[in-house]
Formats: structure tokens, C-alpha cells, sequence
């Protein structure tokens, strides 16, 4: 028994050393890929396989795809600590009730499940997403959370970041996304490699509208200044 205490003990002490060094790491270098890149490309049962992801500095996102992304997905993200507790009942009120499923996530759950995990639900991976996004939100701002988030997240068929939905989606350059452009990237999230940013159907019209609408309420707002 204790041999197995004694390996077990070095597992999550080197798991716990190469997690914490690999969220150092990506505080300052550039996420290249993430395991969700790596699955959907080899899931993907297309003869010609789309892998298109593009790092770019925050500085060259848009400020419309930026307040886009928090006025749909997480609108309490520059004051909760990586965890709408309120938003987690929620999701599991509506859970129980047997409607469709609802995660409740923030931003800075899905970035830490987009970086650093696997997209299949199971309780290992809420509970890795949960360790992960601790060490996120004490290590890095909340500047550098987004950033991650919208070089990471998949916004299309084989399509990865903001750079190269804008580009795909578009044919512009992230920095140059108007708020309607912006806001019809965002209005696919909930299923990109189904739904369409251009053209549009109703629902992501519907949808776009109401992130807009949610934009001009929400207002300015400053990364910089936040944690």
C-alpha cells in the first residue's frame, strides 16, 4: 500500500508541477494548438481536412468582438473569480428539469477547457476544467483569459480564432470587425460547424441583434484594468 501511495503521490505532484508550468508558459507564448484543433481534425470525415488557426495580439482584435463575446457568453466576466456561481444553478435547475443541456460556463471555463482538455462531458473533465480554470484566473489577467479565448475558440468548420473567422467569415482582418460583423461570428458559438455567420439564417439574425442590443447596454469597458 504505501508503493501506491508513494506513486500516486508522484503522479499528482509532476501533474500538478507540468500543469501549473504549462499556464506559466502561456501567460507569455502563444497557445500553437489546442486538443480540440487536434480531434476535430481527425473526426472530420472530409477528403480536403481544414485546420485554420491564426495567433494575433488582442491589440489587433477587435473591440466589437471582444465585448461581443462577453455580452453573449459571459456577461459578469471582468467581476466574478472564473466561476458564475448563479449562472451554474441556473443551467442545473434547467438540467433536472430534463431540458437541453446547459453548462453555465464562463469565459474562463471554456478557456481552460479549450487549451488545456477534451470537448466530452464527464466528471473528470469538469473537475480538470475547474482546477484549470483556477490556475487561469490567479496566474493570468483577465487581458490575457480573453485573448487566449478568442485566438482559441472554434468559430466555424476547421476554423479557429477571431483572425481566421474574420477572414473566412468576412474577408477582413479581425481588427476591422464591425459590431454586426462581430456579433454574427459570436451568434454562431453555440454550434459553429453548423450554423453560418454569412449569410445568416433568421435565428442567427435573431441572435445577432439581441448581442448587439446587449453591446449598446453593456458599454465601454477596460481589460487593462482588470486583474
Amino acid at each position: 500500500m504505501k508503493r501506491i501511495f508513494r506513486f500516486l503521490a508522484k503522479v499528482v505532484f509532476w501533474f500538478i508541477v507540468f500543469s501549473v508550468g504549462l499556464v506559466v508558459l502561456f501567460k507569455y507564448v502563444p497557445v500553437p494548438i489546442t486538443p480540440l484543433m487536434v480531434i476535430r481534425y481527425f473526426e472530420s470525415t472530409d477528403k480536403h481536412k481544414t485546420l485554420k488557426h491564426n495567433w494575433v495580439s488582442i491589440d489587433k482584435i477587435s473591440k466589437n468582438i471582444q465585448l461581443a463575446v462577453i455580452c453573449s457568453e459571459d456577461q459578469k466576466f471582468l467581476s466574478h473569480n472564473g466561476f458564475d456561481i448563479e449562472a451554474i444553478e441556473k443551467a442545473y435547475e434547467q438540467n433536472k428539469k430534463g431540458k437541453r443541456l446547459k453548462g453555465g460556463s464562463t469565459i474562463s471555463q471554456q478557456t481552460a477547457k479549450n487549451v488545456f482538455l477534451w470537448p466530452k462531458r464527464s466528471w473528470l473533465r469538469k473537475g480538470l476544467e475547474t482546477y484549470f480554470t483556477f490556475l487561469i484566473e490567479t496566474l493570468w489577467s483577465k487581458e490575457r483569459i480573453l485573448e487566449v479565448y478568442l485566438n482559441s475558440i472554434e468559430m466555424g468548420n476547421g476554423i479557429y480564432g477571431a483572425e481566421e473567422a474574420a477572414n473566412y467569415w468576412f474577408k477582413k482582418s479581425a481588427a476591422n470587425l464591425s459590431a454586426h460583423e462581430a456579433s454574427a461570428i459570436v451568434a454562431i458559438l453555440p454550434n459553429p460547424r453548423v450554423y453560418r455567420a454569412n449569410p445568416a439564417s433568421n435565428y442567427i439574425q435573431n441572435r445577432k441583434q439581441w448581442i448587439v442590443n446587449q453591446m449598446r447596454f453593456y458599454g465601454k469597458f477596460d481589460l487593462k484594468a482588470q486583474k
